[in-house]
């Protein structure tokens, strides 16, 4: 959920332009030390991982988490770690959108959505995703509630604004939800309290927190050791790009940026085809540079950034991947895995689905089956996160070495740790380009294409959108 609060953070990084020249330069000239450490250790399970987001409503025909976790076997598959459960709790009615309402709007956090099943079927899901390997974050939604969460009714001294008759007032924007009030303790322990009770009754493995930039820090600085406690592997994701959420709070936040960049590529690029009359603007790929460097240089040394090319915003309010993105879909999605952070998977991403998910109503699920080319992509992505160690997440992952070429739509870099080194190049522009190096050019030997599993020659020239993914022979 974004809305009006979340241009200021997606716009993190965003504005500070520079030269094709000065962003053709490798990484190291654009900064000069790292932030320092954050305080946090993050599970060890979680370096290698790839998170999924489950539309738990659109997912299947029937809409239920029994249903999902029909699907497990072939998330297991797949090769995904981490799933993320769009938020699970009942939606409020009084103001509710369209047919079945928002997700983000809930009514009672320590109850489950009658659309999903029961809590048994809920926490039948989470012990067979831990079975298969897999751990199960929940959406969690603290800034705001439904307007008839039971809170309303019982305790209105949590909401910021009370109107002449002490009900709390509704988000300008979201109508359908009330904002909180953490200036009160009372608030902030009973949202504790909701938060633990997940840990302690279902066992997931932590929350994803929606618009956690609205949430005061110190909040979260409070309640992570807490829930911490509970659930000593807790891992947690912030809808944010604040670096400071990342210093004690939060194991990985949403790199927004790269995902903007993305756009901003594309529609230099020609691709970006979602609205005509946006002024998004113009960037090379060369542009990514300039973004990594300020994000080392701003977060704290060992976050995680969790790269995106979809997620349940972009897809149904921006369009697809395909709309926004044009035929550089592939090639972001894996800078989307090699850059430094963690990769998502968003729902149907993995079919190759070509239209927006309805999102206040029950719409088609996937076909899952037969699997098709976007599955064997993206598992083939899933298995080089997991075998590569130059692709950890955070300061266990590979340095990244940059290698300038003379045009800015060809960005071609590696990353090596200890034997594993991954080079990646890729044409993010419109027309096929011929690749010349400024200075060094990678050397092949000892290289193979990872998708073909053949050694050869690196290309002299990339079409547009091409992408190729070589690694150290074994």
């Amino acid at each position: 959920m974004i809305g009006a609060f979340g241009a200021a953070a997606i716009a993190f990084g965003a504005a500070q332009p520079a030269t094709a020249h000065a962003l053709a330069l490798p990484l190291e000239t654009h900064h000069t030390a790292k932030a320092a450490p954050t305080a946090l250790t993050h599970p060890e399970w979680s370096r290698n991982a790839v998170i999924y987001e489950v539309n738990w409503r659109q997912m299947t025909p029937e809409g239920t988490i029994a249903a999902v976790e029909a699907q497990l076997p072939r998330l297991k598959e797949l090769g995904v770690d981490i799933l993320w459960i769009m938020p699970v709790h009942p939606i409020s009615k009084e103001g509710r959108k369209g047919e079945l309402g928002s997700y983000y709007a809930s009514a009672d956090y320590k109850g489950l959505n009658p659309e999903m099943g029961t809590m048994d079927d809920f926490r039948h899901f989470v012990k067979a995703a831990h079975d298969n390997g897999m751990k199960v974050i929940i959406d969690w939604v603290p800034n705001h509630t439904g307007n008839d969460n039971w809170w309303v009714t019982y305790h209105p001294e949590y909401y910021k604004e009370l109107d002449a008759n002490g009900k709390p007032l509704t988000h300008p924007e979201w109508t359908d939800v009330s904002p909180l009030d953490y200036s009160n303790p009372k608030l902030r322990a009973a949202m504790l309290d909701a938060m633990s009770f997940w840990l302690y009754d279902a066992d997931i493995d932590g929350f994803r927190c929606d618009v956690a930039f609205a949430v005061p820090t110190d909040f979260w600085n409070w309640a992570r050791p807490q829930l911490q406690a509970i659930k000593p592997d807790l891992f947690m994701l912030a809808e944010a790009a604040e670096p400071e959420l990342e210093e004690k709070a939060f194991d990985m936040a949403y790199n927004w940026p790269l995902a903007v960049l993305f756009k901003e590529i594309a529609n230099n690029a020609g691709q970006f085809t979602f609205d005509a009359g946006t002024n998004l603007a113009k960037k090379p790929a060369v542009a990514i540079d300039s973004l990594l460097a300020q994000q080392r240089g701003a977060f704290p040394a060992d976050s995680y950034l969790m790269n995106m090319i979809t997620n349940h915003d972009f897809n149904s309010w921006e369009g697809t991947e395909f709309q926004r993105l044009g035929n550089l879909a592939n090639a972001m999605a894996v800078l989307s895995y090699t850059l430094p952070g963690m990769p998502l998977i968003y729902t149907g991403q993995e079919t190759g689905l070509n239209r927006a998910f309805e999102f206040f109503k029950k719409d088609e699920a996937p076909q899952w089956e037969p699997r098709n080319e976007y599955f064997t992509f993206y598992q083939k992505l899933n298995d080089l996160k997991h075998n590569e160690k130059a692709l950890l997440a955070g300061e266990a992952g590979g340095e990244m070495k940059r290698f300038p070429t003379k045009s800015d739509d060809l960005y071609i870099f590696s990353r090596a740790n200890g034997d594993s080194e991954v080079l990646v190049m890729t044409n993010l522009g419109a027309k096929a380009t011929k690749v010349k190096y400024q200075g060094e050019a990678p050397d092949s030997k000892g290289f193979i294409n990872y998708f073909t599993g053949a050694a050869e020659k690196f290309p002299t020239t990339l079409a547009p959108g091409e992408y190729r993914v070589y690694t150290r022979a074994k």
